[in-house]
Protein backbone atom coordinates (compact mmCIF):
# COMPACT_ATOMS: atom_id res chain seq x y z
CA UNK A 1 0.00 0.00 0.00
CA UNK A 2 1.37 3.55 -0.82
CA UNK A 3 1.74 5.73 2.19
CA UNK A 4 0.31 9.29 2.38
CA UNK A 5 2.60 12.04 2.13
CA UNK A 6 2.45 15.26 4.25
CA UNK A 7 0.61 17.47 2.17
CA UNK A 8 -1.81 15.65 0.50
CA UNK A 9 -5.48 16.14 1.95
CA UNK A 10 -6.42 12.69 2.93
CA UNK A 11 -3.94 13.71 5.72
CA UNK A 12 -6.20 16.63 6.77
CA UNK A 13 -9.65 14.91 6.33
CA UNK A 14 -11.59 13.33 9.78
CA UNK A 15 -11.87 9.81 9.28
CA UNK A 16 -15.01 8.29 9.26
CA UNK A 17 -16.61 5.76 11.76
CA UNK A 18 -16.74 2.05 10.59
CA UNK A 19 -20.09 0.12 11.20
CA UNK A 20 -20.34 -2.96 13.59
CA UNK A 21 -21.56 -4.52 10.29
CA UNK A 22 -18.07 -4.02 8.28
CA UNK A 23 -16.37 -5.84 10.51
CA UNK A 24 -18.04 -9.18 9.12
CA UNK A 25 -16.71 -8.24 5.57
CA UNK A 26 -13.89 -9.75 4.20
CA UNK A 27 -12.91 -7.00 2.41
CA UNK A 28 -12.27 -5.49 6.42
CA UNK A 29 -9.99 -8.73 7.25
CA UNK A 30 -8.04 -8.09 3.59
CA UNK A 31 -7.52 -4.41 4.69
CA UNK A 32 -6.28 -4.69 8.01
CA UNK A 33 -3.90 -7.66 6.98
CA UNK A 34 -2.49 -5.04 4.53
CA UNK A 35 -2.34 -2.66 6.67
CA UNK A 36 -0.14 -4.09 9.43
CA UNK A 37 2.15 -5.51 6.83
CA UNK A 38 2.45 -2.01 5.30
CA UNK A 39 3.33 -0.74 8.75
CA UNK A 40 5.95 -3.41 9.53
CA UNK A 41 7.43 -3.00 6.12
CA UNK A 42 8.23 0.78 6.37
CA UNK A 43 9.35 0.05 10.12
CA UNK A 44 6.73 1.65 11.72
CA UNK A 45 5.45 1.68 15.27
CA UNK A 46 1.64 2.37 14.38
CA UNK A 47 -0.39 3.90 11.19
CA UNK A 48 -4.01 4.95 10.57
CA UNK A 49 -5.94 4.52 7.93
CA UNK A 50 -5.65 7.92 6.29
CA UNK A 51 -2.05 7.20 5.89
CA UNK A 52 -2.89 4.90 3.07
CA UNK A 53 -5.76 6.52 1.44
CA UNK A 54 -8.59 4.76 3.52
CA UNK A 55 -11.07 7.13 4.80
CA UNK A 56 -12.03 4.67 7.93
CA UNK A 57 -11.31 5.28 11.64
CA UNK A 58 -9.23 2.27 11.79
CA UNK A 59 -5.74 2.62 13.51
CA UNK A 60 -2.34 -0.05 14.90
CA UNK A 61 -0.25 0.73 17.04
CA UNK A 62 2.57 -1.81 17.65
CA UNK A 63 5.53 -0.36 20.17
CA UNK A 64 8.85 -2.78 20.06
CA UNK A 65 12.31 -1.56 20.21
CA UNK A 66 14.29 -0.24 17.42
CA UNK A 67 17.29 1.88 16.16
CA UNK A 68 15.13 4.72 16.91
CA UNK A 69 12.91 3.90 19.96
CA UNK A 70 15.40 1.54 21.57
CA UNK A 71 13.98 1.24 25.40
CA UNK A 72 10.25 1.23 23.87
CA UNK A 73 8.25 -1.68 25.55
CA UNK A 74 7.53 -5.02 23.28
CA UNK A 75 3.40 -5.35 22.18
CA UNK A 76 1.59 -7.10 19.36
CA UNK A 77 0.12 -4.77 16.99
CA UNK A 78 -3.42 -3.65 18.27
CA UNK A 79 -6.18 -2.78 15.75
CA UNK A 80 -8.23 -0.03 17.00
CA UNK A 81 -11.34 1.00 15.26
CA UNK A 82 -13.19 4.00 16.10
CA UNK A 83 -11.08 4.71 18.75
CA UNK A 84 -11.58 7.75 20.93
CA UNK A 85 -10.04 9.39 24.41
CA UNK A 86 -12.33 9.00 27.18
CA UNK A 87 -9.78 10.76 29.75
CA UNK A 88 -6.24 12.19 29.73
CA UNK A 89 -3.92 13.06 32.25
CA UNK A 90 -3.35 16.76 33.62
CA UNK A 91 0.56 16.72 32.61
CA UNK A 92 1.79 16.37 29.38
CA UNK A 93 5.34 15.27 27.82
CA UNK A 94 7.84 16.64 25.12
CA UNK A 95 9.43 14.48 23.11
CA UNK A 96 10.64 13.37 19.55
CA UNK A 97 8.22 11.61 17.28
CA UNK A 98 8.52 10.42 13.56
CA UNK A 99 5.99 9.80 10.84
CA UNK A 100 5.46 7.84 7.88
CA UNK A 101 3.63 10.81 6.25
CA UNK A 102 6.83 13.21 7.08
CA UNK A 103 9.82 11.52 6.40
CA UNK A 104 12.74 13.14 7.13
CA UNK A 105 11.78 14.82 9.65
CA UNK A 106 11.48 14.49 13.52
CA UNK A 107 9.40 16.81 15.55
CA UNK A 108 9.54 17.35 19.82
CA UNK A 109 5.59 17.16 20.28
CA UNK A 110 3.78 17.68 23.88
CA UNK A 111 1.48 14.72 24.80
CA UNK A 112 -0.33 13.19 27.39
CA UNK A 113 1.52 11.25 29.69
CA UNK A 114 -1.10 9.19 29.85
CA UNK A 115 -5.04 8.61 28.29
CA UNK A 116 -8.04 6.09 29.06
CA UNK A 117 -9.34 5.13 25.52
CA UNK A 118 -12.74 3.28 23.78
CA UNK A 119 -12.03 1.34 21.00
CA UNK A 120 -14.03 -1.47 19.19
CA UNK A 121 -11.95 -4.78 18.57
CA UNK A 122 -11.95 -6.48 15.30
CA UNK A 123 -14.72 -8.87 17.30
CA UNK A 124 -16.83 -5.86 17.45
CA UNK A 125 -16.56 -5.96 21.52
CA UNK A 126 -16.27 -2.48 22.84
CA UNK A 127 -12.68 -2.16 25.04
CA UNK A 128 -11.66 0.34 27.49
CA UNK A 129 -7.80 0.48 28.13
CA UNK A 130 -5.22 2.57 29.86
CA UNK A 131 -2.23 3.32 28.01
CA UNK A 132 0.63 5.26 29.86
CA UNK A 133 4.02 6.66 28.54
CA UNK A 134 5.63 5.56 24.84
CA UNK A 135 2.48 3.82 23.81
CA UNK A 136 -0.01 6.81 24.64
CA UNK A 137 2.42 8.91 22.60
CA UNK A 138 1.75 6.15 19.76
CA UNK A 139 -1.63 6.13 20.45
CA UNK A 140 -2.06 9.93 20.24
CA UNK A 141 0.31 10.11 17.43
CA UNK A 142 -2.45 8.17 15.04
CA UNK A 143 -5.04 9.11 16.61
CA UNK A 144 -4.52 12.52 15.13
CA UNK A 145 -4.44 11.03 12.07
CA UNK A 146 -7.77 10.29 12.20
CA UNK A 147 -8.93 13.57 13.44
CA UNK A 148 -7.20 15.13 10.59
CA UNK A 149 -4.03 16.24 11.72
CA UNK A 150 -0.21 15.35 12.27
CA UNK A 151 2.73 15.66 14.41
CA UNK A 152 3.53 19.40 12.62
CA UNK A 153 -0.01 20.70 13.34
CA UNK A 154 1.49 20.57 17.11
CA UNK A 155 5.13 22.34 16.93
CA UNK A 156 5.60 25.14 18.93
CA UNK A 157 8.78 26.12 17.90
CA UNK A 158 10.97 26.06 14.76
CA UNK A 159 13.41 24.57 17.49
CA UNK A 160 11.18 21.37 17.73
CA UNK A 161 11.61 20.15 14.11
CA UNK A 162 14.96 18.29 13.13
CA UNK A 163 16.19 16.48 10.29
CA UNK A 164 15.88 12.98 11.01
CA UNK A 165 19.69 12.40 10.46
CA UNK A 166 20.39 15.16 12.80
CA UNK A 167 18.70 13.78 15.59
CA UNK A 168 19.96 9.93 15.08
CA UNK A 169 23.50 11.82 14.95
CA UNK A 170 22.23 13.71 18.21
CA UNK A 171 20.12 11.26 20.42
CA UNK A 172 21.03 8.08 18.52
Amino acid sequence: MKIAQVGESILKTPAISVSPTDLLTEELAHFLKALKQTMLDASGIGIAAPQVFDPRAIMIIASRPNARYPDAPLMEPLVLINPKVIASSDTQVKDWEGCLSVPGLRGRVKRFEWIEIEYMAENGDIIKRLFDGFVARIFQHEFDHLIGKTWLDHIESADDVMANEVWQKKYC
